[in-house]
C-alpha cells in the first residue's frame, strides 16, 4: 500500500513539474514551438531532480531519526524493566523482613 501512495505521490509531483514548466514557458511568448518544447523540458528536469534530491534527504533524515528514537526507545525501555526490578525486590524485602520480625 506504501508503494502505490508512493507512485501516486511522484506522478502528482511529476504532473506539477510539468504544469509548471508550461506555465514558465507561457511568459515567453517570443519562444518558437520548438524552443518552447526545450525550456519546458529543461525546466521539468531541474524540478524533478529538485524533487528528487529532496525526497533522498527527507528519507535519509527520516532513517537516522528511526535508528536515534529505537536506541532511546531501548534506553527507556532498559531503565524501565530495572525500575521495576528494584521495585520488585525492594517490596519482597520489605515483606520478608515483615514477616521475620513477627515471627
Amino acid at each position: 500500500m506504501n508503494q502505490i501512495e508512493g507512485h501516486l505521490l511522484w506522478a502528482a509531483e511529476v504532473e506539477e513539474a510539468r504544469r509548471q514548466a508550461a506555465r514558465f514557458a507561457e511568459e515567453l511568448p517570443w519562444l518558437t514551438t520548438a524552443q518552447r518544447e526545450e525550456v519546458e523540458r529543461v525546466y521539468r528536469a531541474d524540478r524533478i531532480a529538485v524533487s528528487r534530491a529532496t525526497l533522498v534527504r527527507i528519507c535519509d533524515r527520516a532513517a537516522e531519526l528511526r535508528t536515534e528514537y529505537e536506541a532511546r526507545y531501548r534506553w527507556l525501555r532498559a531503565r524501565c524493566v530495572a525500575l521495576a526490578a528494584v521495585a520488585v525486590v525492594s517490596g519482597a524485602g520489605t515483606a520478608i523482613a515483615a514477616v521475620l520480625t513477627r515471627g
